[in-house]
């Protein structure tokens, strides 16, 4: 199997080196990164600048774009042939409910699927112990040659940071939510000119069981299936009542 390995924290992260060395025992793998931190560029594409990739000592290949840049590029440009699994990670710190939206990590999972191909997002929620997510997608996978993914799915994978003799198990799970983020932080810079910093992230609001926050509070690995159609069917029926009382 050829596996095209991928994140958001950048071609030099430790949780890359860590995925990459585990899968590499078993797969044709080939990394394709960022040549820097792109947390939170989401589904973003590099269109007025011209793309580049730079092949490392270590033979990972670093491209000056984003996460979906770098899956992208990689599947149409690098690789002799296509690839059988897109896995993107391992991120440093959780992509749970509402953080899918932002996470680079999730975002190039989801190209991978807009390719054609079976795609995974592994986040550790922390930075400690990634031996354990690496292990998780290694099982995964495993069983993934039984069970394929639709073609509308990726799976995003969260995994608490504990020792692998600690993980109670492995759920699947439903995306859960938070309260809004704190407000934006106004600073000056040494020059005293305005700059603005994000503020932490929001407390959690459904956390409930069956939820991913619930998964990894206790001591579980989550998988959520994500579809890459974002289409909300259950309303579609209910605004073609109401358009159709539009006039011009």
């Amino acid at each position: 199997m050829k596996i095209l390995v991928s994140n958001d924290d950048g071609v030099h992260a430790q949780g890359i080196k860590v995925l990459h060395e585990h899968l590499a025992k078993a797969y044709d793998v080939t990394l394709v990164a960022p040549d820097r931190n792109c947390s939170g560029a989401s589904n973003s594409l590099t269109l007025m600048n011209p793309l580049r990739a730079e092949k490392l000592d270590n033979g990972f290949i670093a491209v000056n774009g984003t996460p979906t840049d770098s899956v992208h590029v990689g599947i149409s440009q690098l690789m002799d042939e296509q690839p059988d699994l897109v896995v993107a990670g391992i991120n440093h710190g959780p992509n749970l409910g509402d953080d899918t939206l932002y996470s680079g990590t999730v975002a190039a999972a989801a190209e991978g699927r807009h390719m054609g191909l079976p795609a995974i997002a592994v986040s550790l929620a922390g930075n400690k112990y990634f031996e354990t997510a690496a292990m998780v997608v290694v099982k995964l996978i495993q069983r993934l040659s039984d069970h394929p993914l639709p073609h509308d799915q990726i799976l995003n994978v969260n995994v608490p940071d504990i020792p692998i003799a600690e993980l109670k198990g492995i759920k699947a799970t439903r995306l859960g939510s938070r309260h809004q983020a704190e407000a934006m932080k106004k600073q000056q810079d040494p020059w005293g000119r305005d700059i603005y910093w994000y503020g932490l992230l929001g407390p959690e609001q459904d956390a409930g069981e069956g939820t991913d926050f619930h998964a990894i509070a206790n001591g579980y690995a989550s998988i959520t299936p994500l579809t890459v159609d974002m289409t909300a069917y259950k309303s579609i029926e209910k605004m073609t009542e109401w358009m159709n009382e539009l006039s011009f």
